[in-house]
């Protein structure tokens, strides 16, 4: 996700403003402005950044993670994508007992599938190889 619309989008998501943001930060509410349009991304030093995620709460690995994309555009996310962190949402809700239990029986799901149609799939969905076709390079 590009960092611009991420820098947006958290502020907006915590309601601040961009002068409570330089307020809170020490960093001006011009330049946290050129950062949100792009304009002065490019200079955005790693102190500015750091002082910006003490505001929002974050972290740099939380920053860069894909957890905070998912809170900012979940629409981005491939349907199974999304479906798979729902249901480790919901897993993480359990006792730990449950969770174990479930883990283990899914590990096992895994594995089997995997040992009985491993390479048919790998085959089946493996992508197939590109032809140039006259005068026409392909990267």
């Amino acid at each position: 996700m590009d960092l611009v619309l991420k820098l947006r989008e958290l502020r907006r998501l915590r309601n601040l403003s961009q002068k409570d943001v330089a307020r809170l930060s020490g960093v001006g509410a011009k330049t946290i402005s050129s950062f949100e349009t792009g304009e002065r991304i490019g200079s955005l030093k790693l102190s500015q950044l750091e002082r910006l995620l003490a505001v929002y709460g974050l972290s740099k690995a939380e920053f860069f993670g894909c957890t905070l994309e998912e809170e900012i555009a979940p629409w981005e996310l491939e349907e199974e994508e999304l479906a798979t962190r729902r249901l480790l949402g919901e897993l993480k809700g359990l006792a730990k007992p449950v969770q174990r239990n479930l883990l283990a029986k899914f590990q096992l799901m895994v594995e089997t599938v995997t040992e009985v149609y491993g390479e048919r799939e790998k085959e089946r969905f493996a992508p197939e190889p590109r032809r140039a076709t006259h005068g026409t390079v392909h990267f």
